[in-house]
């Protein structure tokens, strides 16, 4: 790069001027990037990249103290403030350009595609306390149904299979199962464990999908009957999902069709969560009588999940939740962080659709 090179900040510019107008043709989006560019980068990643036996996040920070180290070098070289400020903001710039460049070109466009759920026909509202009630009853039968076929013991589960083959399976029912859902996603995403175990729920975070290295990663303390659902929901993201209610339905879907038990029991699971946070908000009264009727299995699960979140406490959680919601704003997801709690409208559309009642 030359001394007055600003390429990578024009390049970052030329990225925003075509975000601009993918947000005004969102279906012209899905069908030229969405559908057909990013499979490509899909494919690519996951033949060299996922191949490796650590997270390639690694590479990128390795790339990035080089180019800091570069830069410090190239600083000390320059003479007088005016050299080193101009050296400065024109590196600051470029850098900047270059992460929104690849951020974009490598996923970000996806955030203008046409929203999944428009793509099946759902219409998910929210629900009404009657259908709520019927909607946690619905789930509460299929948990306890694949629980017993997980064990007959009620002790709660804190051990399933070794991480690599849960990945495995996974990864594996995603590409059998996408089918399901009418789209059409290819390649073979990886999900690992990202150490030390603890850091991520330290930054207020269980999973999370890296746009540079086409990754997604959890943490490892994550509760075992939490990790399918968790990994389930980053492969998603992975095929270029970028809601994050979306990646939970299609997470959902994708577990409770699933010929193994434990996959569709965390499916379950979690959507028994989100249906009791909200039972819980809308009549409390009524949520105390049911939660009295919860099988003792069902029950030690979800206090040894409650357990384990509550082990590890991150540094701040309203600073973690407000810049998620800051980010998933910025990129066109108008309800922000609220979009994670979209699976009970969204799992009660698809039923709906599929007339599924057991």
């Amino acid at each position: 790069m030359g001394k007055r090179d600003w390429s990578w900040a024009f390049l970052g510019i030329l990225a925003l001027i075509i975000r601009y107008f993918a947000i005004q043709n969102p279906e012209a989006t899905d069908e030229i990037y969405s559908r057909r560019f990013f499979p490509g980068i899909r494919n690519v990643i996951d033949l060299t990249l996922g191949n490796l036996p650590f997270p390639s996040v690694y590479l990128f920070m390795a790339l990035v103290f080089f180019v800091l180290g570069m830069f410090i070098l190239n600083f000390k070289r320059k003479v007088g403030w005016k050299s080193r400020s101009f050296f400065t903001f024109r590196s600051l710039a470029n850098g900047v350009g270059a992460l929104v460049f690849f951020f974009l070109v490598l996923w970000g466009f996806n955030y203008q595609r046409t929203p999944i759920f428009q793509q099946l026909g759902l219409k998910p509202k929210a629900l009404n306390l009657e259908q709520l009630e019927s909607e946690i009853l619905i789930t509460q039968r299929l948990v306890e149904q694949y629980r017993g076929r997980v064990t007959a013991d009620t002790t709660p589960i804190t051990q399933i299979l070794d991480y690599p083959d849960l990945e495995r399976l996974v990864r594996s029912n995603m590409s059998e199962n996408l089918s399901v859902l009418g789209l059409n996603f290819t390649g073979k995403p990886r999900t690992k464990q990202f150490p030390p175990p603890g850091f991520m729920r330290k930054m207020g975070i269980l999973g999370i999908y890296f746009p540079f290295t086409g990754e997604s990663y959890i943490d490892p303390t994550l509760h075992p009957l939490e990790q399918p659902f968790t990994v389930a929901h980053e492969m998603a993201h992975s095929y270029g999902v970028t809601d994050e209610g979306e990646a939970n339905f299609i997470a959902w879907v994708i577990c409770t069709n699933s010929d193994d038990p434990l996959l569709r029991y965390s499916g379950h699971l979690r959507l028994l969560l989100y249906q009791m946070r909200d039972y819980y908000r809308m009549a409390p009264d009524e949520y105390k009588a049911w939660v009295k009727n919860i099988s003792p299995g069902i029950r030690n699960d979800l206090n040894s999940i409650r357990e384990a979140s509550e082990a590890i406490q991150p540094f701040s959680l309203e600073l973690s939740r407000r810049s998620n919601d800051i980010f998933l704003k910025s990129q066109g997801v108008k309800a922000g962080v609220n979009s994670y709690q979209q699976l009970p409208m969204l799992a009660f559309s698809w039923r709906k659709r599929m007339n599924l009642k057991d």
